[in-house]
């Protein structure tokens, strides 16, 4: 699994083995709060910002928006201006990130990002929630920090490293449910799109 250079990786031991003589399988889990598909919260650009913990729970659950971004670079103003975007919308970009970067291990470091002209828009629509399909919307190497700040900054709850592999531009009911830590910078979140009828 890709994770951002200088987090923690992921390991998963076994601690307790029903085939050593346990009388139950047990793991140990260690992880960065920022692993896969997770959430960040305005704490994590923010020192007095609002922990995870403290989310509304419908700020990722109801209706979003999936918005297929041809750039492959950013998502910028220009494509997303005709996207009459509104208030308190839930939106998920899908890139070609989506195409091309779950299926590596090794992370790569020109994913697309959300640029951050486009985050302050998207912060002036006042919507509820942002997603992206890699670890982060801002970049690697630009845009990683103002982006951030725009967006958390805005009280917009961000969702990274959604799989929208199977996915196509639309309107879904999205349930997506962060790990209830107290005082969390982020956590691992699931993400579930389900068609709407």
């Amino acid at each position: 699994m890709p994770h951002w250079p200088g987090n923690p990786p992921v390991r998963i031991e076994r601690e307790l083995d029903i085939d050593s003589g346990d009388d139950a399988n047990v793991s140990f889990l260690s992880m960065g709060s920022h692993t896969g598909t997770h959430m960040d919260a305005p704490l994590h650009f923010f020192s007095q910002g609002k922990s995870l913990d403290e989310m509304e729970i419908d700020a990722t659950i109801g209706v979003a928006r999936v918005i297929e971004i041809m750039d492959t670079e950013a998502v910028r103003v220009a494509e997303l201006a005709d996207k009459e975007i509104g208030a308190g919308e839930r939106v998920l970009f899908k890139t070609r990130n989506s195409q091309r970067a779950w299926a590596r291990e090794d992370f790569i470091e020109d994913f697309v990002y959300v640029s951050q002209d486009a985050a302050r828009y998207l912060a002036a629509r006042n919507v509820r929630t942002v997603g992206v399909d890699y670890l982060s919307v801002g970049g690697f190497k630009r845009d990683g920090l103002e982006t951030h700040q725009a967006l958390l900054g805005a009280g917009i709850w961000i969702i990274e490293g959604l799989d929208l592999s199977e996915t196509g531009a639309g309107s879904y009911e999205l349930i997506c449910l962060p790990l209830r830590i107290a005082g969390s910078d982020g956590a691992p979140a699931r993400a579930l799109l389900k068609p709407l009828r």
